[in-house]
This record gives structure tokens, sequence and C-alpha cells, in this order.
């Protein structure tokens, strides 16, 4: 069964982090939700309270992905978070996948990751960060890396998620099964 851990912290962006979250459950990947934040209980951007799964400190096995969702300023503490930043740096050198959105990609832009890269975000999030290509594109793939825009974007990327995760058929079923169509 593929894996994935969700980072979050306080100030996430709800939609970005729990959409990603269902989607990925009902595609039947194993998900966390992951505090950095030292306790479970988390409150998002719009000042609604997640229990997340485990604490980073607590994470003993690797994941097939991580992903960061967005808001303020939850991406600033993840940006600040030492630990996730070697979690992200191993899985990265790895070639293992790592997905972002909204303006969790400027984490990834901080560590070097998409220099070399095609990649999106919230705009204005990449300013001043070396990009290989900045696209406006809804969601971004490029050798391991995803990115995707913003709350509007959010089931794209999910599916998106599914497909590189499992595959083409399987996103495709998940999609209709919530009747979305892009």
């Amino acid at each position: 069964m593929r894996s994935v851990y969700v980072f979050c912290a306080d100030g996430f962006e709800e939609v970005e982090g729990l959409t990603a979250v269902d989607l990925l459950r009902r595609a039947g990947i194993d998900v966390k939700m992951v505090s950095i934040m030292g306790r479970l209980q988390i409150t998002g951007s719009h000042n609604i309270s997640v229990n997340t799964d485990i604490l980073i400190e607590d994470i003993r096995e690797e994941a097939d992905m991580l992903l960061l969702p967005g808001g303020m300023p939850g991406t600033n503490y993840l940006r600040e978070h030492e630990g996730l930043a070697d979690l992200l740096k191993k899985q990265y050198e790895a070639g293992k996948w790592v997905a972002a959105i909204c303006a969790a990609p400027s984490v990834f832009g901080g560590l070097g990751f998409l220099k070399d890269k095609e990649a999106t975000s919230y705009p204005g999030c990449l300013d001043g960060i070396p990009v290989g290509a900045y696209k406006e594109d809804p969601v971004v793939v490029d050798g391991n890396v995803v990115t995707s825009r913003g709350v509007g974007t959010a089931i794209a990327f999910a599916l998106k998620l599914i497909e590189v995760l499992i595959s083409k058929e399987k996103a495709e079923e998940i999609a209709a099964s919530i009747i979305y169509s892009a």
C-alpha cells in the first residue's frame, strides 16, 4: 500500500490539506496527517481545529510521498522546521515524491529543489526563488516534484497525486466518484 505524510502546522490552509487527505484515502492510500507543532491538535488558517494522526518526532517509517499544504502562517512554520527540512531533503535526494500546494512550494524553493524544475505556486510565492520555469498550470509535475496553485486547484492536485502514486485510471475513478470534471 502506498503511503503519504501530510505535514501540518497552525495556520495551514484547511481545504488544501484536507482535500488531499480525503481523496488519497478514498484511493486506498495510507495517509497520515503529521503535526510539526508538538501537539496533535492544530488550528488551520480559518480557525478550524483538526486532530492530526502523529507528531513529526514519532515518525518511524519512510513514506512514498511527503506533502505540504499551503496557508499562512502554516507555510512559515513548515519552512522553519529543521526536522521537516531534513526529511524533505532525504526524500528528494532519494528520488521519492515531494508535493506542495499554494505557498508551500516556497519551502521546496528554499531547499533548492526547484532551481532546475518547472513549478507553480500561489501567485508571488516563488518570487525571488530560483525556479527552472514558473508555470501557471493548476498542477505541475517535474521529476519527483508536484506543485499546485491553491485552494481552487486542490481537487486537481489531489487527483494528480493519486495518478502519480497509483495510476491515471484510479485518479479517474476517484474523480467520477466525487462528480468532478476538469
